[in-house]
């Protein structure tokens, strides 16, 4: 009988530790993911779509110039149409930092976002900005796509905005 309880305790333990090096191979295949949850992708906000490199065939509507909010932020941004469809486009010159988790390219209703709110985070209201899709990356160029049921006169700013915190990065208002 001591035999069975030992032969069985002896099995299960094998079983265990053969376990464990399983559990931390996929625990080092998660954790990549868990790294990189700072800009998350979701398939149903808009993904950029080129390099910002202005096509001759489209028309600028809007400009501005990126200033530091919450963290330093620089760069140029327009808003451009092509074939009626409309875009916010960010220059070579873009650059923000890489500290904050789910940040988030926005249009905002204020035409002076960072002096419309408090330091240090420059925090923003509901109903004041529209988000347009996550940052896909912290410097260059990049083109999102703006839904065409968006009213391009409501918005007179662009930002950056980290969503999870409610702190504003940078952004820039936007002239004709």
């Amino acid at each position: 009988m001591k035999l069975r309880h030992l032969l069985i305790l002896g099995l299960s333990s094998l079983v265990m530790v053969g376990c464990v090096p399983e559990v931390s191979k996929n625990q080092a295949n998660e954790s990549p993911i868990a790294v990189n949850a700072s800009v998350p992708v979701s398939s149903t906000q808009a993904k950029p779509l080129a390099n910002s490199a202005q096509s001759p065939d489209s028309t600028a509507i809007k400009s501005g110039t990126f200033v530091s909010g919450e963290q330093k932020t620089q760069g140029k941004v327009n808003i451009t149409t092509k074939d009626g469809k409309s875009f916010l486009e960010l220059d070579e010159s873009f650059k923000t930092s890489e500290s904050g988790p789910d940040l988030v390219v926005i249009l905002h209703r204020s035409d002076n976002v960072i002096n419309s709110t408090k330091p240090p985070s420059y925090p923003l209201k509901n109903g004041d900005y529209f988000i347009i899709a996550p940052l896909q990356k912290y410097s260059g160029a990049q083109t999102y796509s703006i839904p065409q049921n968006i009213n391009l006169a409501d918005y007179k700013s662009a930002a950056i905005w980290c969503r999870k915190f409610n702190a504003t990065f940078g952004a820039a208002s936007l002239s004709q």
